[in-house]
């Protein structure tokens, strides 16, 4: 569905620490820097980018806005949000673990980072 996202960061080499630690995690090698300062990480699924808002103004968290990134299982979910932590990021919500919906059981791990954007490991369970 989705061919790329990009967030914006205020400290792009901070913030590529910590994305190079959690993406880490789940596979997926350091990011790459562009020619106008911009990292992305490049999979056979899509492109996550990370980069100073192009208007100049600092970059903000979108109010409501999470980026969810699928892990294999908890565990790998447990890793991602220690990695974070340890970089940089904040955990937020609730600790790591399974939560029920209409959808079904999801295990969730939820972190903010560098420049505050929220995101999310997942693993939906059986």
């Amino acid at each position: 569905m989705f061919s790329h996202i990009m967030v914006g960061a205020n400290d792009v080499e901070k913030s590529k620490q910590f994305y190079d630690a959690i993406l880490g995690e789940l596979g997926i090698p350091p990011g790459k820097f562009d020619d106008k300062g911009r990292v992305f990480y490049v999979t056979k699924t899509g492109v996550f980018g990370i980069g100073k808002p192009i208007n100049g103004e600092a970059a903000c968290h979108g109010n409501g806005a999470t980026i969810g990134f699928a892990v294999e299982n908890p565990e790998m979910a447990d890793r991602w949000h220690a990695a974070g932590v340890a970089n940089g990021g904040v955990a937020c919500e609730d600790p790591p673990g399974v939560r029920s919906n209409a959808h079904g059981a999801l295990y969730l791990a939820y972190l903010r980072d560098p420049s505050g954007n929220k995101i999310c490991a997942l693993k939906r369970m059986e």
